[in-house]
């Protein structure tokens, strides 16, 4: 559990003004985090931001277990990202295809040939928090919810199901082709020449489709890296990847990949305009604290 989710369960424990306002702010910072991964523009991650905790007032005084809040406030969150999500013109029209997101024979050969001078490697070490921003934004949006939900804003599967209401096998698939994706964008080099090399067939290699063994073997990865797997096909992946170095070179890159977007930088709202918006929220949560207070008391009365 995000121990800032658990430590806003406990101060809002304590009920003072103080506490509160701490507790806004850690929320703020969280919703805000999140809906920009999702939405890509600040203004409607600002939205988001306001629109979710302004509906979690009354809802607030009641959560005393952090599991519960982060679910319900990233399920309010994520259906209010999609909905306002400004559509990028760059985002695939279909969905995610693995045929499509797995190397062929040329780059599995460039891979195995040196992982430390290779244009993709070398991108990854040093990827920007921008690039990667745009690799995750040019996501489907079924598949960029999960990515950003598990490997960014490190969710259980159990969870992200119970805020996207998908059976957990449905996840699975999704993050793992969202992981493919977004590695496969990391990898594209910058340079135009470096550009052309790579589109270009190496010398007597031709790029041919992969070996069925290998292609069984991508299906599985993300699950492999999550520990997913039951020991009999942990064990025949492994055994594959011992025999087949582009295979294992893959995984690697795969692998960094995945830490890159664990990695991220969280974007936090602007302070003037978060500031404004606390300030509206605890003068709305003290006035329907002092309505609930007061209908206690004339109920207390009328007993």
């Amino acid at each position: 559990m995000r121990p800032e989710i658990q430590k806003v369960v406990q101060l809002l424990q304590r009920k003072d003004p103080k506490s509160l306002e701490e507790a806004l702010a850690l929320l703020q910072s969280t919703v805000f985090s999140f809906s920009m991964k999702v939405c890509g523009q600040r203004q409607d991650a600002e939205d988001t931001m306001q629109e979710v905790l302004v509906k979690s007032l009354s809802h607030l005084p009641k959560f005393d277990s952090p599991r519960a809040l982060v679910v319900w406030l990233y399920k309010v969150a994520k259906n209010r990202c999609l909905m306002s999500r400004r559509k990028s013109k760059f985002a695939p029209k279909e969905s995610l295809s693995l045929e499509e997101l797995m190397p062929d024979r040329q780059e599995l050969e460039k891979l195995s040939g040196g992982t430390d001078g290779t244009p993709e490697t070398s991108l990854l070490r040093r990827e920007s928090a921008k690039r990667l921003r745009a690799a995750v934004q040019k996501l489907p949006p079924d598949y960029r919810l999960i990515l950003v939900l598990h490997d960014m804003e490190e969710l259980c599967d159990t969870d992200i199901s119970e805020i996207t209401g998908l059976r957990l096998g449905t996840i699975r698939v999704r993050l793992h082709r969202a992981r493919l994706f977004v590695r496969k964008e990391l990898a594209k080099p910058d340079h135009p020449r470096i550009r052309r090399q790579m589109a270009e067939p190496a010398p007597g290699i031709p790029a041919q489709p992969r070996q069925r063994g290998c292609k069984e073997m991508f299906a599985e990865l993300s699950n492999y890296l999550d520990e997913e797997l039951d020991d009999s096909l942990c064990a025949e992946l492994e055994k594959h990847m011992e025999g087949c170095e582009p295979c294992l070179a893959f995984l690697a890159s795969l692998e960094e990949s995945i830490q890159i977007c664990r990695m991220a930088p969280k974007e936090s709202p602007d302070r003037p305009v978060a500031a404004r918006v606390r300030r509206e929220l605890l003068s709305q949560y003290q006035g329907l604290m002092a309505k609930i207070s007061g209908r206690g008391v004339s109920e207390v009365t009328r007993a």
